[in-house]
């Protein structure tokens, strides 16, 4: 039998959000790319996808000469601030300052001490006028010294005053180019997603599509954490519901895991390992090559059944993040075939070997789940009409824990291209396997 399956909310995400907003600073990104308006509940042709792809990939150019441009300025900015830049000049010059008070204080110090010593060598028959001569010219050291050391003291403030200056300078510079970088990285992921979608969506024409939306076939992940760690193994489990009034002869899971970085998806097969079993299929058994778990068997309308699964990441696996798609589709002997539009996306954080991960919470299904439109209140999961979360932590300046060799490149790139490429096929009865 041929499975395949259509993941229509990944080829409209890829319309609606084709270049994942370009968050770069006005001197280098002076527009963003236009939104494409979509029925959310049409699904977009070839024609709409290739003009995203090629929205795509201008945004991709675009933000790739921003980099260049923003690496130009950077260097600049740095060479100023050694040299010519003002904040530049106003350091040497306090640290000058900054010197000649030191140098001043201690002259001021050395005649204390000499004052004070002409005191104590004075004879004992030596004449008042002598005395007085001798502590006033000690008194006049001492007031000279504790002027000069007031004078260090704030000489000393404002050569760290600009020197501090300078390095909010750097610093300012180098988040500046950092969210020209991280767009970069941001449009690759966009540009590589909208390709995805657009292969995709050639495939499926080439196929032809023969199974119909089914909203009320849920597959529901309870039990995955939010943070798991390298060297471990994670148990969670994946609730199928037939919330329908028709009765299903079989129905298939499909499951899979996946981490990305700046160049796209990552072959996460040497990290991850996803197993599965459940009532009728006991045994521990990996995902085959279509990602598919085809143990769940017949479901009545209303019922559901359960699949235990366990995660298990290599010691070696880097820090950074990983994300799980979960669908569900039935065929009939019939011929009849069906399944949920789309795939839900639940994100986790990749802890290095030996972390403790502290008190962590259940990952969430994105997009977020929806009620289909005139249906009974049912809520689908997968809705083609959900909108992808983008990770917040990429729009944040400066470092993150997540820029490792498996990171994220933002939520809505990864909707887009790991569930436009991830393996999820539609059973189809009747043809040849």
């Amino acid at each position: 039998m041929k499975i395949r399956r259509a993941l229509a909310t990944a080829v409209a995400a890829a319309v609606t959000a084709p270049a994942v907003l370009l968050s770069v600073t006005p001197a280098f990104a002076d527009a963003k790319p236009a939104a494409q308006t979509q029925d959310k509940q049409s699904k977009p042709t070839i024609k709409d996808l290739e003009k995203a792809a090629a929205e795509a990939k201008k945004a991709y150019e675009k933000a790739a000469q921003a980099k260049t441009d923003a690496l130009v300025v950077l260097k600049e900015t740095y060479d100023a601030l050694d040299t010519t830049h003002p904040l530049a000049v106003a350091e040497k010059a306090a640290e000058q300052a900054a010197k000649d008070a030191a140098a001043a204080k201690a002259t001021a110090d050395q005649a204390v001490t000499a004052a004070k010593t002409a005191v104590d060598a004075l004879p004992e028959d030596a004449t008042e006028e002598q005395k007085t001569a001798a502590a006033a010219a000690l008194s006049e050291a001492e007031t000279t010294a504790a002027t000069a050391a007031a004078a260090k003291i704030a000489a000393d403030t404002k050569a760290a005053e600009a020197d501090e200056a300078v390095d909010d300078a750097r610093v300012a510079a180098a988040r500046a180019y950092g969210v020209v970088d991280r767009a970069l990285d941001d449009a690759l992921a966009a540009k590589i997603a909208a390709d995805a979608a657009l292969a995709q969506a050639k495939k499926e024409a080439e196929e032809g599509e023969d199974c119909e939306p089914e909203h009320d076939l849920t597959a529901e992940v309870t039990g995955l954490p939010t943070e798991l760690v390298a060297g471990t193994t994670t148990a969670f489990s994946v609730r199928v519901t037939n919330g329908s009034d028709r009765h299903m002869d079989e129905v298939i899971t499909y499951a899979g895991v996946h981490a990305t970085d700046k160049t796209g998806l990552k072959d996460t097969g040497k990290f991850f390992r996803l197993q599965w079993s459940t009532k009728s299929s006991p045994k521990w058994q990996d995902l085959n090559e279509d990602n598919y778990i085809d143990g769940v068997g017949a479901l009545k309308p209303g019922a559901r059944a359960d699949v235990k699964m366990r995660l298990t990441l290599d010691k070696a696996t880097p820090a950074g993040n990983g994300v799980a798609f979960i669908a569900a589709d039935f065929y009939n002997e019939d011929g009849s075939c069906g399944g949920a539009p789309g795939a839900d996306m639940y994100e986790f954080d990749v802890k290095a070997a030996g972390s403790k991960p502290g008190k962590t919470e259940d990952a969430k299904p994105k997009p977020a789940k929806t009620t289909k439109p005139g249906g009974n209140g049912h809520t689908p999961q997968g809705s083609a009409s959900a909108t992808p979360a983008t990770n917040g932590n990429l729009a944040a300046t400066g470092s993150s824990s997540a820029t490792t060799s498996i990171a994220l490149a933002g939520g809505a790139a990864v909707v887009l291209g790991a569930a436009a490429v991830f393996v999820v096929r539609r059973r189809k009865a009747g043809s040849d396997a």
